[in-house]
């Protein structure tokens, strides 16, 4: 039996694993790759592959899993950019999908423009430079709450 901390840490990579099933829907389809790269990241985050496949095979619409903290969402969207890559076609569905999260995360949507930069044609940056990568993108794309 898991407790509960268990239970929410696993509903938290189930979730991040949906929002990346819902991009890679975002097109229409999914492409091999883009299911390669979410059995990859699902590993990443110690999930099983029989989970992965259930939620791969699962026919339910995914809703957007708004992470609780900035550092989280930069995870997300780390991973929602290098799934934008995983076909080698960036296409504009997609790239409006990671906008619109972004602003749902309560960031401006030219973070999306940035971090397809920062990715190089989907060559991530190196993990030591993503702590820096994340302070520059709070600093320049969130957005700033008024008083």
């Amino acid at each position: 039996m898991i407790g509960f901390f268990e239970h929410q840490y696993l509903s938290y990579k189930k979730n991040h694993i949906r929002n990346l099933l819902a991009l890679a829907n975002a097109d229409g389809h999914m492409h091999k790759k883009e299911v390669e790269l979410l059995y990859k990241i699902g590993q990443r985050y110690g999930l099983k592959d029989w989970q992965v496949k259930n939620l791969v095979d699962s026919k339910e619409k995914f809703e957007l899993n708004i992470p609780d903290n900035f550092n989280d969402r930069m995870n997300l969207l780390y991973d929602l950019i290098l799934m934008v890559y995983a076909d080698e076609k960036v296409e504009k569905r997609e790239i409006e999908f990671c906008q619109d999260v972004a602003k749902r995360f309560g960031m401006k949507k030219e973070i999306v423009q940035w971090l397809l930069q920062v990715f190089e044609n989907g060559t991530p940056p190196p993990p030591d430079d993503w702590a820096e990568i994340k302070r520059e993108a709070q600093e320049k794309y969130l957005v700033k709450k008024k008083a």
